[in-house]
C-alpha cells in the first residue's frame, strides 16, 4: 500500500465516518504527511504497513527538536489515529505508536477579556464608516452567541430566526444547533442588515450570508482577525486577543453569572463535556464564592 493510497482512504473516512470538517482533515493529513517527508529525507522505504515503531520514534525524536511539545503531542495524536485506523481496516495487526508516549503538557487556559474591556473595544468602533455598524455588529455576536469565527463568516440570514430568539449556527463537523440571540445583539444586526447591508450591490454567491466585505462578498476568516486586531491597537488594550477570545469570554461570564455548565456546553456545540469544564479553571475565586455562599457547610 502506498501512502498516497492510505491518505487520502483515512481522508474519506474522516469525513463520511468521523463527520470532520475540511479544516479538521486537512490538518491531520498535514501530519501523516510530515512523517513521509522526513521518510523520504532519509531515504527510508517503508510503506504505512511495513513501518514499525523503531522508524516512528526516530520521526517523533527529530521533529522533538523542532517543535514545541503541544505540537509534537498533537502530531502523536494525529498519527496513532491514522494507524488506528489501519488496524481497523485490517490493513496492519497493530498501531506503531501503540507504546509511544505523548509528552506532557500544561492546561493552557483561554485568554478572556473584561466586560470593560469588551464595551472599550466596541466603543472604540468608528460607526461614521458603513462598515463600522458591520463590524459593531460582527464584534456583537461573537460575544453574545459565542461564536467560532468559522460558525460567523458562514452565518446566513436564513440561519435568523429573531421572533424566537435564536440563530442556527452551523459547527464542525457541519453539525447545526440552535443558539440564544439577546436583544442587543439582535438590535446591532438589525441597524448594519437594514442601513448598511441592504444598501449594498451584493455578489450572486453572497444573497444570503450576513455578514460582507465592501465588495458584496463573504468575509474572510482573516478579515475578522484583522479588524480586531486593528481595533485592540486603536483601544490600546495590552492583550492578544483573536475572535475566540470573544467566545472564552461569553463562556466565562456566562459561568461566572451562575449558568449552569451543561448549557454553556450546549450554546458553545462542544461534543464532551470535558472541553467545556476548562472553563471551570479560570477563575478560582469566583468559585470559591459560589463555594461560600451556597454550600450549606460553608
Amino acid at each position: 500500500m502506498k501512502w498516497s493510497n492510505a491518505i487520502n482512504d483515512y481522508k474519506n473516512f474522516l469525513k463520511i465516518e468521523r463527520g470532520l470538517s475540511e479544516n479538521s482533515i486537512t490538518n491531520y493529513v498535514l501530519d501523516i504527511k510530515k512523517l513521509v517527508v522526513w521518510l523520504e529525507e532519509n531515504d527510508i522505504n517503508l510503506s504505512p504497513i511495513s513501518i514499525s515503531e523503531e522508524e516512528i520514534q526516530a520521526f517523533i525524536y527529530s521533529i522533538a527538536k523542532k517543535v514545541q511539545p503541544r505540537t509534537q503531542s498533537r502530531i502523536i495524536s494525529g498519527l496513532r489515529g491514522f494507524f488506528n485506523y489501519l488496524v481497523f481496516e485490517e490493513y496492519r495487526k497493530t498501531n506503531p505508536l501503540e507504546l509511544i508516549e505523548s509528552p506532557k503538557i500544561g492546561r493552557k487556559l483561554p485568554d478572556t477579556l473584561s466586560i470593560t474591556e469588551i464595551d472599550t473595544l466596541i466603543n472604540t468602533i468608528d460607526l461614521s464608516k458603513p462598515q463600522g455598524e458591520r463590524n459593531r455588529a460582527i464584534l456583537e455576536t461573537l460575544y453574545g452567541c459565542g461564536l467560532r469565527v468559522s460558525e460567523l463568516i458562514n452565518l446566513k440570514i436564513s440561519d435568523l430566526f429573531f421572533e424566537e430568539g435564536f440563530i442556527r449556527v452551523t459547527g464542525k463537523g457541519d453539525k447545526q444547533r440552535l443558539v440564544p440571540i439577546s436583544d442587543t445583539t439582535i438590535k446591532y444586526i438589525e441597524i448594519y442588515k437594514n442601513e448598511i447591508r441592504n444598501h449594498q450591490e451584493i455578489k450572486p454567491q453572497a444573497l444570503d450570508t450576513l455578514f460582507l466585505n465592501r465588495r458584496g462578498n463573504g468575509l474572510t476568516r482573516a478579515m475578522i482577525f484583522t479588524i480586531i486586531k486593528q481595533l485592540t491597537e486603536k483601544a490600546g488594550i495590552q492583550k492578544t486577543i483573536s475572535p475566540h477570545t470573544f467566545r472564552h469570554s461569553f463562556a466565562t461570564h456566562l459561568l461566572e453569572n451562575g449558568a449552569n455548565l451543561r448549557a454553556i456546553q450546549q450554546m458553545l456545540g462542544h461534543e464532551s463535556i470535558t472541553t467545556t469544564e476548562i472553563y471551570t479553571h479560570i477563575d478560582n475565586t469566583h468559585l470559591t464564592e459560589v463555594i461560600n455562599k451556597f454550600h450549606p457547610r460553608k
